[in-house]
């Protein structure tokens, strides 16, 4: 594929432009060391590193444009075109390069802090099912109509993006599923795609490392509906208090779900046991066999955004009725004794205290026991919550590493337990090597117990300083319980 320069910088604000910009291109970056002849380097202020610096290796390297908002480029024969915003223009480069992409397919995309990897990875399973081509961005991993493509943001970099996107419309893509997480919207990763809809999941404590105040996460989440057309839909929860908030200067038509509210869909849980629940959406029932009120409103999410893009209510409902387990989202593992252990993603107090109320109300009677710890070089303010939260409702809780990164592990748990009064610390155990907390915990649960093992989902690695090693929850669930 090759481009003129001036076509590629259609609808990008500049400043200041020497060179040729008719120059072709064949290829954007905003990584030098993927410069050749024919690319053109966007120099963006990254999070660790400004991209400004390596503008001489880009050149070095064979580039035929530079693009920069910063400073002054001198670099003879190279085309060098300042802008406003580099980090913007890389996505609206994007997707000029690659032809609009977004708008060759039906876009839908989700924010909010918990529930946006179940509600993309179901909508792709049930719009399959419904017998659509169909392409999936997720935590958990991207898919090209049924092709896998390893997943290493929640939100790929725009570049991968559009190639993406690009890639679903060739193949035949008629819709497609995004997560959009808040740093994509702060770093203007999605600028430039069309959506055909936008969803709201729910907002809680997440991401301040990054983000430093809950009031600029919020921003930056709402940032998607601000910038929504009139053309597309915006359903937002009204089960969350800032359900209205996010949609209050959207363009979009504005669509509202709830479970316990007057909304344009509802839904209600009628019967739930650790094996599903039977709901009752807008007046229909049936069976689901996922649980909790949190897999309620992902679910309601679900069959909104479906009768909103057009599909038949009751073939809906059907398919709904078949759709399995999301990986790493209170995934069941079953062994000797009656033990139940479910492995899932929870890594915020809000996701752990969702997934813990809904096994201690599914689970009735049985022992619960909760394994689970804090990622390293991340928020530090929700450890001491997520303690309080793990022991109000299991039995016993077995605090132990996460990803630790370049932290201490012991430090990440002494901030866990800092937060937890006498009668808490009695039902906790500290051990910090997580293979050895998992196997403990499942080896001295009572018979019936229900175990859940948190933070890691379907992650199949452990970070500890800058390495990632293989580790697999479910794996380590597995081999403890063949022990037995």
């Amino acid at each position: 594929m090759e481009k003129r320069l001036s076509d590629i910088l259609e609808g990008i604000a500049i400043v200041d432009a020497r060179g040729n910009q008719d120059v072709a291109i064949s290829s954007i970056t905003f990584d030098s060391r993927k410069c050749v002849g024919g690319s053109v380097f966007v120099a963006v202020n990254g999070t660790e590193a400004d991209g400004h610096r390596f503008i001489p290796n880009a050149i070095a390297a064979g580039a035929s444009a530079v693009i920069y908002q910063d400073g002054e480029v001198d670099a003879a024969g190279v085309t060098a075109v300042k802008v406003a915003d580099s980090r913007k223009a890389l996505a609206i480069m994007a997707d000029n390069f690659y032809d609009h992409p977004s708008s060759k397919l039906e876009l839908v995309g989700i924010t909010g802090t918990n529930g946006k990897s179940t509600t993309v990875t179901l909508l792709y399973d049930l719009f399959t099912a419904l017998g659509y081509c169909c392409g999936l961005f997720s935590t958990i991993v991207n898919k090209i109509d049924g092709e896998e493509i390893p997943a290493d943001h929640t939100t790929p970099d725009p570049v991968s993006l559009n190639a993406m996107l690009a890639m679903m419309a060739e193949r035949g893509c008629q819709y497609c599923f995004m997560e959009i997480s808040s740093h994509s919207l702060a770093q203007d990763r999605v600028a430039g795609l069309k959506f055909r809809g936008g969803i709201f999941s729910n907002i809680t404590h997440d991401h301040l490392d990054y983000h430093k105040t809950f009031a600029e996460y919020l921003r930056c989440k709402k940032l998607f509906f601000d910038n929504m057309p009139q053309d597309a839909f915006a359903l937002t929860n009204l089960d969350d208090r800032n359900g209205e908030v996010m949609v209050q200067n959207t363009k979009a038509q504005i669509k509202t779900y709830s479970c316990h509210r007057m909304a344009d869909f509802r839904c209600k849980i009628v019967e739930e046991g650790l094996d599903g629940m039977l709901l009752e959406m807008d007046g229909r029932q049936f069976w689901s066999k996922f649980i909790g009120a949190h897999n309620a409103h992902n679910l309601l999410a679900v069959y909104s955004t479906a009768v909103l893009l057009g599909a038949d209510k009751e073939e809906i409902l059907v398919k709904m009725s078949a759709l399995g387990c999301v990986p790493g989202r209170l995934e069941y593992i079953r062994g000797g004794r009656d033990l139940t252990v479910a492995v899932d993603y929870a890594h915020t107090p809000d996701g752990l205290e969702n997934v813990l109320k809904t096994l201690r109300e599914a689970g009735r009677d049985r022992q619960l026991i909760c394994v689970f710890g804090c990622g390293g070089n991340r928020d530090r303010t929700k450890r001491p919550e997520m303690g309080v939260i793990a022991t109000k409702y299991a039995d016993r809780v077995f605090v132990t590493s996460d990803n630790p990164r370049k932290e201490k592990p012991e430090d990440i748990i002494a901030d866990i337990r800092a937060g937890l009064d006498a009668g808490m610390r009695a039902k906790s155990i500290f051990i910090t090597d997580r293979r050895e907390a998992i196997r403990t915990a499942v080896m001295t649960a009572q018979e019936g117990a229900v175990i859940l093992v948190a933070g890691k989902g379907h992650e199949d690695y452990q970070i500890i300083g800058e390495t990632k090693y293989h580790f697999d929850d479910r794996e380590v669930v597995r081999e403890v319980l063949n022990e037995i």
